[in-house]
């Protein structure tokens, strides 16, 4: 558009200028016509009407000169809005830097997917806005095609990133600066994370079960032994009798969580009240949460299609495991609420789940707890996701928040 202005701009001079010289080669003209007849009356009453109907015509030219500067402007306006709004609308990030390296540009989807605000940031240095992967990616100068990267958010959220890093060009190829597109991937990574979890956990179920009866068989005959031992040793020799009997129990719960979790689920659907449901599994666990400021808001949850038996024991679990994270008291939080799924989250204020092992925490037999057997969290999974949903977790150092999510296609009509 720049260039269609300084065109007109041009054509506007050359034809002033044609005019103008036009002007004075008539007055030359008509002198040497006029000094050749005297200079007579009627030659200057014609070199007068003359002059002003030139005058008249280039005003008329400037007029339309004027007409098409505005136009053209208008029209770049028009182009310029435009492309501004192609950028505003694409789902992907966009930022622009100068030689500078200084942010020109940043649209509403990389605002949204960095928590940022363009106000904020505009004109400053990259190293002062981004940090490490992105900062790395952006000194080498060159340019990036395709790289996956994780990175954390300023309000601490980590999320993934597809981006790609080139250079940015004028009309005349000319480098301008650089150029920042990215795609948030975090959803995508979730979800193929969750898909290589239930193949794997499928896959070590079904290995599984015959190893665990095998193993309840010789439990059985020991705790039989143990039983008739213990009648017959003296006082003396029934602590130690004592102690192999409660291992024996120990064991054969942990062989009772595993079938549980290594046997098909079959879902016996029924009509489930979830604020119900909740309510009642905060009741069960009531006595172990002293100390604990407990609040609830579940009125938005709608009656679903499901199998209140295993949902009961998944947000039993959940909810046991918040409170044994706040051995000194602290916050629970549930909350129900719909969006484009039903969703329950349980919140808690307690240490957390370190970075380095929460994509373990719903591997069987993983276990951070001295006497846990590593079931809990693997058999919420299979449980959410036997009724066709999903199992997240946000964490830090202020806490930890599994989310719940059910299609709506389970809500009772």
């Amino acid at each position: 558009m720049m260039h269609m202005l300084t065109l007109i701009t041009v054509l506007s001079l050359v034809v002033f200028l044609f005019l103008f010289f036009l002007i004075r080669l008539f007055f030359t003209l008509q002198r040497k016509k006029m000094e050749t007849k005297n200079k007579g009356s009627t030659q200057v009453g014609f070199v007068v009407d003359t002059f002003h109907e030139l005058v008249s015509k280039l005003k008329e030219k400037e007029r339309e000169l004027e007409d098409l500067r505005k136009r053209a402007e208008e029209r770049a306006w028009s182009v310029e809005l435009y492309n501004e709004n192609i950028l505003q609308s694409v789902p992907s990030g966009v930022v622009s830097f100068d030689q500078e390296s200084r942010i020109r540009k940043m649209n509403t989807a990389a605002e949204h997917i960095l928590e940022m605000k363009e106000s904020d940031i505009l004109m400053k240095k990259y190293h002062e806005v981004f940090h490490s992967p992105i900062t790395e990616l952006i000194d080498k100068r060159e340019a990036v095609e395709r790289a996956e990267v994780s990175y954390l958010t300023s309000s601490g959220k980590r999320i993934w990133l597809g981006l790609t890093v080139s250079p940015l060009k004028d009309s005349t190829d000319k480098n301008i600066g650089r150029l920042l597109i990215f795609t948030d991937l975090t959803e995508l990574k979730a979800f193929q994370s969750q898909m290589e979890l239930r193949e794997r956990l499928s896959n070590l179920g079904e290995m599984s079960a015959g190893i665990a009866h095998e193993l309840r068989n010789p439990l059985t005959v020991i705790s039989g032994y143990a039983k008739m031992v213990s009648k017959r040793v003296d006082d003396s020799m029934k602590p130690a009798v004592e102690a192999i009997s409660k291992e024996v129990a120990v064991m054969d719960r942990i062989i009772t969580d595993f079938l549980s979790f290594a046997k098909p689920t079959d879902l016996i659907a029924s009509d489930v009240d979830l604020k119900d449901l909740l309510e009642g599994c905060l009741n069960s666990i009531k006595q172990t949460s002293g100390g604990m400021n407990v609040s609830v808001n579940v009125g938005l949850l709608p009656h679903i299609k499901a199998d209140e038996v295993l949902l009961r024991q998944a947000c039993t679990n959940l909810l046991q495991n918040a409170i044994e994270s706040m051995p000194e008291g602290g916050d629970l939080k549930i909350t129900g609420f719909m969006d484009d799924h039903i969703c329950i989250s349980i919140t808690d204020t307690g240490h957390g789940i370190q970075e380095s092992i929460r994509d373990k925490i719903f591997l069987p037999f993983y276990t951070t707890k001295e006497r846990g057997t590593g079931l809990g969290l693997a058999i919420v999974h299979k449980i959410i996701v036997s009724h066709g949903g999903e199992i997240k977790v946000e964490t830090g150092d202020k806490g930890t928040s599994f989310t719940i999510r059910f299609p709506k296609k389970l809500i009772v009509s």
